[in-house]
């Protein structure tokens, strides 16, 4: 019996733990295909829309596709989003205002990648792998990796890297089978 109602208790958690997970919402989700795999990005309005509406507009546009990570420090982030690839470009749109936040960077998180002065993030951006949690506030979060992190983790290091990793391919899942 008590067998039984063990059974039935984790057969239930499982149950009700697989009924809270939501599924991405495709019009919010960003993709990154790279060599090793695919990422995906949990778009985050609700702490920076400027800047997810951008994100959204370069991805739609192409813009990100062959862009490779011109900036990874092993256990700080992988910086990516020039077209130029050094660090130095951004897009022909203009910069954006800074959204600060008190969400805490973690690993995972994305943010705009900017000057020292707060209004000049543009299309470059980075993904944490540790250690960013001091950008918390200063930096503009807009995402978070939901899934593929473990790619993430294989991106050459280096400032540049000798031989950088690209981002294929960058879409919103909802635009996936288009």
């Amino acid at each position: 019996m008590i067998r039984y109602v063990l059974t039935a208790a984790v057969a239930l958690f499982g149950f009700v733990a697989l009924g809270h997970a939501q599924a991405p919402d495709p019009q919010n989700t960003l993709v990154i295909e790279l060599k090793t795999g695919k990422v995906l990005i949990k778009l985050r309005p609700d702490l920076a829309p400027k800047h997810v509406e951008r994100a959204k507009v370069l991805a739609k546009q192409g813009f990100y596709n062959g862009l490779k990570f011109h900036r990874v420090i092993d256990g700080f982030m992988a910086q990516t989003g020039d077209p130029q690839g050094t660090g130095m470009g951004g897009s022909s749109l203009p910069d954006l205002p800074a959204e600060f936040t008190r969400e805490p960077y973690k690993r995972g998180s994305v943010g705009a990648a900017r000057t020292q002065a707060p209004n000049t993030a543009n299309s470059q951006f980075f993904i944490c792998y540790d250690g960013c949690r001091p950008l918390t506030g200063q930096y503009t979060l807009w995402g978070e990796v939901i899934e593929g992190m473990e790619h993430v983790d294989k991106i050459t290091r280096g400032e540049p890297p000798r031989t950088p990793d690209v981002m294929l391919k960058v879409y919103l899942l909802a635009d996936a089978k288009k």
